[in-house]
Formats: C-alpha cells, structure tokens, sequence
C-alpha cells in the first residue's frame, strides 16, 4: 500500500487505496475552481406563513470567499439581530463558491441586506432553526489546476472502483480539516480532555507553536510554553504577547489570569470560555482521529470495507435518505456472525446496509472479531475507554458508528481536468480528492 503524506499520518490516515502517483497539481486557485452545492434537506412554508408558528426565514445563499462563520456574523450585524438567532446546516470552506441554507430567526424576507459576494435569496419560513445535518449531501465540482501527470487520472478511478466493488469509493475518513488545517491540534486537545487533562489540553491549543503558522504567532505560542514550563507560571505575560486574532486563546489566557491558573478547576474553566459548539469539536475530533486510525489498521489487514467480516457491526439503510446518496441509520444495528456473513454481504451489495466502526463513546459497542480487535487495539494505544467520555457538561459524548465506506458517481472532464460528485452529509470531498492528488493535504 502507498503510504500516506506525512500530515495526513498526524491524523491517523496512513495510507491511499490507490497505488500510483496521482495527477498531482493543486486546487483553489480561484474560489471558483472549488464550487459546493447543498443538497437540501428542508421543505419550507411559504414566505406568507404565520411567523408565529414559523418564526425561522430560510435562505439560499451562493457566498464566494465566505467563511460560513463569517458569513453568519455580517448577516447577523447587517439585520442588527443576535448572531444566536442565525443558524445553518454545514459549514463550508472559505476559499470556494458555496450554495448552502440558512435560517434567521425573527426577520422577513424584506429584511435581507446586500451583502458582498453573497447571493440571499429567501425560500420560505420554517418552525425552528437550522441544526447540523439538515441537508442530505452536497454536490461538488472542483477543478485540479497544474496536473502533472493528469492521464492518471483513470488509474485512480479504477482502482477506487476496484476498492468500492464497482462503484468508486473511498475510506469514509474525517478531512485533515477537521483537525485544523494549518495546524492540527484539535484531537490532541479533544485527547487530554477524554483523559481530563486540563491543563495538558488548554496549553495543546494556546502553545504549541506549529512550523506552518506566521511567525508572530508561533512566537506567541512559544511564550505561553515558556510561561507554563516556569515554576510561577505568570499567565498575564502570556496573555500580553498573543496577537488579538486567537481570540479563543486570549479567552483561555484572561481565565487563567482571572482565576490564577494553578488548579484543573482553573483550565477546565478556561477550556469552557470558548463557545459551545467547539468545545464539542475537541472530543469529536478526538473520537474522529480514533475512528481514522481503525480504519488505516482496516486497510493494513486487508480487511474489505464494501462488505463484512465476522464481528463487524453493520448499519441498515436510512429509508429517508434521498435516492442516489444512502446513508447508514445508526439507530438500527445488526453484529454480523460467522453465518450472517453472505446475507449481510448482499445487503452491503445492494446498498441496504453499512460496515461500520465507532465513534467512541459512552453508549458504543466495539464489535467482535476482528473488527473488534482493531478498535480494542487502537484504544489501548491512546490510552481510552469508552466509559471516559462521561465528561461535564459540553464534552460529553454517547458516541455513535460511522459507515467506514463512501462511495460516489464520479464524472471526469479532462480540459481543464475536473471532477464533480456527490457525497451524503457528514462525508469529506477530501476524503476522494487526497486519492486524485496525493500531494500535501494543505493544498487540497
């Protein structure tokens, strides 16, 4: 197996399906080599509805350049609403032309402000507001600029589709953006927290200077390491010499010197200052850097991914999924046994069922077998147990299980060279595009 690129291996993706060298070139040259579209998931009320029992406008927007946060907060301020009242359904990258939902609380369509490279269009009313998740998949169309070798092209499509048992596919692997894409700490930090080293998880995120950061900033970073390592750590000098754009390390820094910084109450307490959602993403991050090195151990077994083994746990179809974009529901479950095996093998062959491995929590099973001894090992090897994501308040996690396997409908132009394909919600472009490119996950 071709190994993978040293920053993908820091987030526990070890290796390509596909043995040749790729096309390799880059991406997002221009936001618009890079074009995301949600496929919708909600069906509105009409803009007329009642706003009492609908108080939620929903809105297509088509953003070019946008952070997806920072998208919320202009509209927020140009409506002169809370920024709590805005909400939407997936986050997407900066660098890239996105059609993506959302919904504003309390406001009327007339309401809607211009907005720079932002095309709001209101769709209706709905009763609540967006969450995570409220879309059914997003389809993609990216261009690869710079190909060095774009003839290889059909050699990695073949062997994803050899991989997936005839439709291409991939490991349904979490994108070296979900740990940070300049520097990826959020699983380190989410680690310590599952461990409730507060301390070790508040200075993972604050210090800890990465090559790849500006230079200010890693100065910044290696103060606070210099402070933490003193035996009278003195954290306003910490606070004072990190630039106000790390603002949530700011946040953590003024808790510190507000409650002195001394105890794990203190850095517990500093860890809490961030908003909700992101300290969530520490332990998500962690169980999903869990869930990657499964499935890298997966592959160096030679375990198949398109159908079980004994002792896999397998997900049946989600009957609500929208035709084309299945995806597992993980409220039903089924453990395959020895003789289960080529049942389970047909259902996986029809799309009505899921080989799945954890996202380790509270409430996850391991599986048996094989399968189980893959999650056992990679556990014992970061030190966790299901039991300890019993945590206080926002870190806490039940867990859930995760198809190991994403396939797609893949269509290849060739001048300039571009692929388009759909994915369901929760699955990374990444994910297939890391198999064309096989260069530095920074450029992808």
């Amino acid at each position: 197996m071709r190994e993978a690129h040293p920053l993908e291996r820091q987030v526990g993706i070890d290796y390509y399906v596909s043995d040749g060298p790729g096309v390799g070139g880059h991406l997002r040259d221009a936001p618009a080599d890079f074009r995301v579209r949600e496929l919708e998931g909600v069906e509105p009320e009409p803009l007329d509805a009642d706003p009492g029992a609908y108080p939620h406008l929903l809105v297509r927007t088509t953003l070019t350049d946008w952070d997806t946060n920072d998208f919320a907060g202009a509209l927020s301020s140009a409506l002169e609403v809370s920024r709590e009242r805005v909400s939407w359904a997936g986050t997407k990258d900066k660098r890239a032309v996105t059609t993506q939902l959302f919904s504003v609380q309390g406001v009327d369509a007339g309401d809607l402000p211009d907005l720079s490279g932002a095309d709001i269009e209101a769709l209706g009313r709905i009763g609540r507001n967006l969450e995570f998740g409220d879309l059914a998949g997003n389809a993609f169309e990216i261009r690869i600029a710079d190909p060095e070798r774009p003839d290889e092209v059909d050699a990695v499509t073949d062997a994803l589709r050899e991989f997936g048992g005839g439709r291409v596919a991939v490991p349904n692997v979490f994108g070296h953006q979900r740990f940070g894409s300049r520097r990826p700490v959020t699983h380190e930090v989410g680690l310590h927290v599952v461990r409730e080293e507060w301390r070790e998880a508040v200075l993972a995120y604050v210090g800890n200077p990465a090559e790849s950061e500006p230079d200010r900033t890693q100065e910044a970073r290696a103060t606070v390491d210099t402070v933490a390592d003193s035996a009278d750590p003195d954290w306003q000098v910490a606070l004072d010499a990190t630039p106000g754009h790390l603002g949530y390390e700011r946040s953590m820094l003024h808790a510190l010197v507000e409650n002195g910084g001394a105890e794990p109450a203190d850095f517990r307490a500093a860890l809490e200052t961030v908003p909700w959602n992101l300290q969530r993403l520490f332990v998500n991050a962690a169980q999903s850097y869990a869930f990657n090195r499964m499935l890298s151990k997966r592959l160096r077994r030679g375990l198949p991914f398109d159908r079980p083994v004994a002792g896999d746990v397998v997900a049946f179809a989600d009957a609500d999924a929208p035709e084309g974009l299945p995806v597992p529901d993980t409220d039903r479950l089924q453990r395959v046994s020895e003789g289960r095996v080529d049942v389970v093998t047909r259902h996986c062959e029809r799309g009505r069922a899921f080989v799945t491995a954890p996202l380790v929590g509270t409430e996850t099973g391991l599986g048996d077998g094989e399968p189980g001894e893959i999650a056992r090992e990679v556990l014992a090897d970061l030190d966790l147990a299901p039991a300890d994501f019993d945590l206080p308040g926002n870190f806490e996690s039940t867990g859930t299980r995760r198809a190991i396997l994403v396939g797609t409908d893949l269509d290849v132009a060739r001048d300039p060279l571009t692929l388009s394909f759909s994915l369901p919600r929760g699955s990374y472009a990444t994910a297939v595009l890391r198999e064309f490119l096989k260069v530095d996950p920074r450029d992808l």
